[in-house]
């Protein structure tokens, strides 16, 4: 089925613009062989027209994602993912990953020294015109920094080389150059990725419940299905938001992650919450992110951040602090854009379920995740972490290099939960951010599910669109007071 097609089937309720919806792919493709496809499903939403036939859609199914379709839980195993990987896709070299680095350092010296040297008054004298190519300039050592940012992700992973030792130096460098706590990051990270789709365990873009959602705007849960839509306006200062200072918001609070640290081993969660002032971060050793034992290492992540901000310092005393926000503040802006906007289309998208404890396993988990196509730029500059995270979620020793290869090789075992978002490319992966924006706002239930069927949640919406969230009933407080 095209990938047209299946979009084209979810009903959108309260307005009449599909824009997204209709022109990109959602695929999830039985083997490498058959050409990307809308949805989980093979059926079409097509010949669907009003709210009840999705409902009645939605009783029969049991499991439904937002477009509508069938749902099934994955059966494979994390075994037959592994043996169906060929062994050389497996292999680090160290050398072909500190020749990456080096690429990539020397592309940002490269811009530097071009714009720096042929960008002045006397060979472009119009101000408005140098200040659009400064702005340029910024763009691409955003792209340049985060290939470099990936680079670093590679070393957390151990994928960058068979050396723990080069890893995690190569990592703690680069990292603290983007100002990234490169151990607390990776350590947290790492807890992502034993507890991807995990409601109370994963540590990034956890979804908000029914019942979260409808507490945050000061609702009901049953008033959620009748409450007017999110206004565009609303959704783009949200999303200029969330890019804007979204990774800055998760390191300093851990938004978006678990809020569960009471349940913190050591007992470090005691009255610690998200949030400012929560005690929830990635710079305290005793934050309820971390272990005891990993105290020594957040303190060597600290080391290497007031590092660089000592050299930032002295650079904006040396050379001015406007200089300092073009040459580096605003490319950072740029790298940390492309870290939030990459984590959240990986993990947020209308046909991803998510799971209650009782309901998750590795594997299910694993396999909640989509890969998309950001062409030129994702394919080299960001050395593909857009285009094979899915692999990357059940083997993350695998360098990108080889990911590819080794993504193809587990396709047929996947089969329809092998997730992609290619038609479009990086507008189609742009586009994708409003759609998921817009549609995904909480996860709940399917009417009608049972047994460990309760446990898997997906993504239901305000705005009309897709399946319609569950009508419940009011508690009989609120039928008194109302």
């Amino acid at each position: 089925m095209s990938a047209a097609t299946a979009r084209k089937g979810f009903v959108h309720h309260s307005e009449d613009v599909v824009s997204t919806s209709s022109s990109t792919t959602n695929s999830i493709a039985a083997s490498p062989e058959d050409t990307p496809r809308q949805s989980p499903s093979s059926t079409s939403l097509s010949s669907l027209d009003s709210d009840s036939e999705l409902q009645l859609k939605s009783a029969n199914r049991k499991l439904t994602d937002t477009y509508g379709n069938d749902f099934q839980l994955p059966d494979f195993t994390i075994k037959q993912i592994r043996d169906a990987i060929p062994a050389h896709c497996f292999k680090r070299s160290g050398a072909k990953g500190l020749g990456y680095v080096a690429r990539d350092l020397a592309s940002l010296a490269a811009t530097f020294y071009l714009f720096h040297t042929y960008l002045t008054p006397e060979n472009v004298p119009s101000v408005p015109l140098r200040g659009l190519l400064w702005a340029v300039y910024t763009f691409v050592q955003g792209l340049f920094g985060t290939g470099l940012w990936v680079l670093a992700h590679e070393c957390g992973h151990q994928s960058f080389s068979p050396s723990k030792t080069l890893n995690d130096t190569v990592g703690w460098i680069c990292h603290s150059a983007l100002l990234v706590p490169y151990f607390s990051w990776k350590i947290s990270h790492g807890k992502h990725h034993k507890a991807t789709g995990h409601l109370e365990r994963d540590m990034v873009f956890v979804p908000k419940t029914r019942e979260e959602y409808a507490s945050k705007l000061g609702y009901y849960v049953h008033e959620l299905s009748e409450l007017m839509e999110e206004t565009p306006i609303a959704t783009a200062g949200i999303m200029i938001g969330q890019q804007l200072v979204g990774w800055l918001l998760y390191i300093s609070m851990n938004i978006t992650g678990h809020n569960y640290h009471e349940r913190q081993a050591e007992g470090r969660g005691k009255g610690k919450r998200n949030g400012f002032a929560g005690g929830v971060n990635h710079f305290n050793p005793s934050s309820p992110l971390y272990e005891a034992k990993d105290a020594k290492l957040i303190l060597l992540s600290d080391v290497g951040l007031a590092l660089m901000a000592a050299l930032l310092i002295t650079v904006g005393r040396t050379f001015g602090w406007a200089n300092v926000a073009v040459w580096y503040v605003l490319p950072y802006l740029w790298v940390n854009h492309w870290l939030v906007a990459i984590t959240f289309l990986q993990h947020t998208d209308p046909s991803l379920p998510h799971y209650e404890p009782e309901s998750w396993n590795f594997a299910r988990g694993a396999a909640a995740t989509i890969d998309r196509e950001f062409g030129f730029i994702g394919r080299h500059l960001f050395h593909g972490i857009i285009e094979t995270h899915v692999l990357h979620h059940y083997v993350s020793t695998i360098p990108f290099y080889n990911a590819d290869e080794a993504t193809e090789a587990i396709k047929p075992i996947m089969g329809q939960h092998y997730r992609s978002d290619v038609e479009g490319g990086p507008i189609g992966f742009l586009k994708s951010m409003w759609r998921s924006a817009r549609m995904c706002h909480w996860v709940e239930p399917c009417e009608g599910a049972e047994g460990e069927h309760k446990g898997v949640l997906f993504f239901r919406n305000r705005n009309g669109l897709g399946m319609p969230p569950q009508k419940m009933t009011p508690p009989v407080d609120a039928k008194s007071t109302g």
